[in-house]
């Protein structure tokens, strides 16, 4: 696997996969149907750099990094990522959120903060616990789930 920043003018390759996850509405707090150009605005225009995880010349998974916070907030960042349905499991999100926390130390943060983690989203919060993140935060009810309805939001953190 390969990860590798992409410019704007590539979202049309993360577009399906963006799509679907949107689309079923279990972990993003975005319309379920978000526009092309919206999304493109969220993932690729206003972060700081975006990124894309390739195998065998697909793209499997993306993310984003920008700062979370301006001012006196702007040494965390926040980073949200997405993988292919048919890429789950095989240690694509791993592998993205470890490169994230090296761009991020590259650019300068100190930490990274996940500012609404649906409680709901287990092999997420897993992950993000093993990777030395901590909840310090939680949301009460503020995630509605298309399945499992009112769910907690959580804020998820790690000081790089």
């Amino acid at each position: 696997m390969k990860i590798r920043e992409i410019d704007k003018s590539e979202f049309e390759a993360i577009w399906p996969i963006f799509k679907i996850v949107a689309r079923a509405g279990e972990t993003y707090a975005f319309p379920r149907d978000i526009s092309e150009s919206a999304a493109k605005k969220i993932w690729v225009d206003t972060p700081r750099k975006t990124f894309v995880a390739e195998a065998d010349g697909q793209i499997i998974g993306t993310y984003y990094l920008k700062t979370n916070q301006a001012g006196p907030g702007m040494h965390v960042c926040n980073c949200g990522y997405m993988v292919s349905p048919s890429a789950q499991g095989k240690g694509v999100a791993t592998a993205m959120c470890k490169h994230s926390q090296q761009v991020a130390i590259g650019l300068g943060y100190k930490a990274m903060q996940f500012n609404y983690v649906a409680s709901s989203n287990d092999g997420a919060i897993r992950l993000w616990l093993k990777l030395g993140f901590d909840i310090v935060g939680r949301l009460p009810r503020a995630f509605n789930h298309p399945t499992k309805g009112y769910v907690d939001a959580l804020v998820m953190y790690k000081w790089l």
